[in-house]
């Protein structure tokens, strides 16, 4: 576990007098959250794309809560978001002083009940999210030929890097395994997300699944100077072209039955969701409210966008508490599409076709 803390920022301190509030409203708020500290639970590993999306939200975070408290990140990694989300539904106290800042995977992984999940994700209070757009792409190092669809199909025993059984990049080259018809796939996990791409460079993986956004934040040269070949894309939300990789054919293209489409819709669903912040269940409504203000002006600040983008690569995408609350309520609950989709977001045998 490893924490990280931020008492200030020059995105903080340029716009100290623009909180949004009206004066005795924000001088009510800050009565409780000046002097405190804010504990944000991240439910990833440092140093990856959902990382940074993290820090990203930081120095706003300070700069929007009225009292401008301290914020402190603690890292709970494992179980593609569970652990994290287990812990700020059972072991926090709910008194707005701790944020869960999630992966979407929590969301996808509760509706499924899948093994190891503790909390009900209907009773998470959601906050909002800042992005929403999560194209994923699989790619090949180029040193292995594999530069048609043709030619990866016919390759055996791919080996897909991963971090965990159920994380999202998992499930995604599981997907992309299962749409492509590649030939007896393997799957290896037990990387943090930094750590896949030094084993595809060292030859002990062939391919990776990624977000599109931390494949070329972290490694421009690889598509630049085509050293790795990208094969396809999964749009998240469909018909988004990504600006650079728009050009690959999208996975649902490779569909053959209604039900196929349906999982690939349900698995869209559960991915754009983005990383959403959540408050436990029980967190008094006058604080939920305070942090829910403060996300909308961070969402509507002119300064969010460009400094998202610096850390993260990508524009932000925000939905609002009342948004994402309204898309998790309506996502699609299929049972018969769900039992599929857990074959994808599990450890055995990818299902026949």
């Amino acid at each position: 576990m490893q924490i990280q803390t931020f008492a200030g920022t020059d995105a903080t301190q340029r716009v100290n007098n623009r909180a949004g509030a009206f004066p005795s409203q924000a001088h009510a708020q800050a009565k409780f959250y000046e002097g405190k500290t804010i504990t944000l639970i991240a439910t990833t590993a440092p140093g990856g794309s959902g990382d940074l999306r993290i820090k990203a939200m930081v120095p706003f975070l300070r700069k929007h809560i009225p009292g401008k408290p301290t914020v402190v990140m603690e890292y709970i990694d494992g179980g593609g978001g569970r652990k994290g989300a287990n812990h700020l539904y059972h072991s926090v106290r709910p008194d707005g002083l701790t944020i869960g800042a999630a992966s979407g995977a929590i969301v996808g992984l509760g509706i499924m009940r899948e093994q190891g999940v503790t909390y009900d994700v209907d009773r998470f209070i959601y906050l909002g999210t800042p992005e929403h757009e999560n194209h994923a792409i699989i790619y090949t190092r180029s040193d292995l030929g594999l530069d048609n669809l043709e030619k990866l199909r016919a390759k055996p025993g791919i080996r897909i890097g991963g971090q965990t059984v159920g994380h999202t990049s998992y499930v995604a080259g599981r997907l992309f395994a299962y749409f492509l018809d590649l030939k007896d796939p393997k799957f290896v996990v037990g990387y943090t997300a930094p750590e896949v791409d030094v084993a595809l460079m060292n030859g002990e993986v062939d391919a990776r699944a990624n977000s599109a956004v931390s494949a070329l934040r972290r490694n421009p040269e690889w598509l630049d100077k085509k050293i790795m070949n990208f094969h396809a894309i999964m749009e998240i939300p469909k018909g988004i072209k990504h600006p650079r990789l728009g050009n690959l054919p999208e996975i649902e293209s490779f569909a053959k039955t209604d039900k196929e489409k349906k999982v690939m819709a349900v698995w869209r669903a559960f991915r754009g969701v983005g990383s959403p912040y959540i408050l436990p269940p029980g967190t008094p409504k006058d604080r939920v409210e305070i942090i829910e203000a403060a996300m909308q002006r961070i969402f509507k600040d002119p300064e969010f966008p460009p400094y998202f983008r610096k850390l993260v690569n990508d524009d932000p995408s925000p939905l609002g508490a009342a948004d994402l609350a309204r898309v998790i309520k309506e996502m699609p609950r299929d049972a018969e599409v769900q039992e599929l989709l857990k074959k994808f977001s599990g450890a055995g045998p990818l299902p026949p076709r």
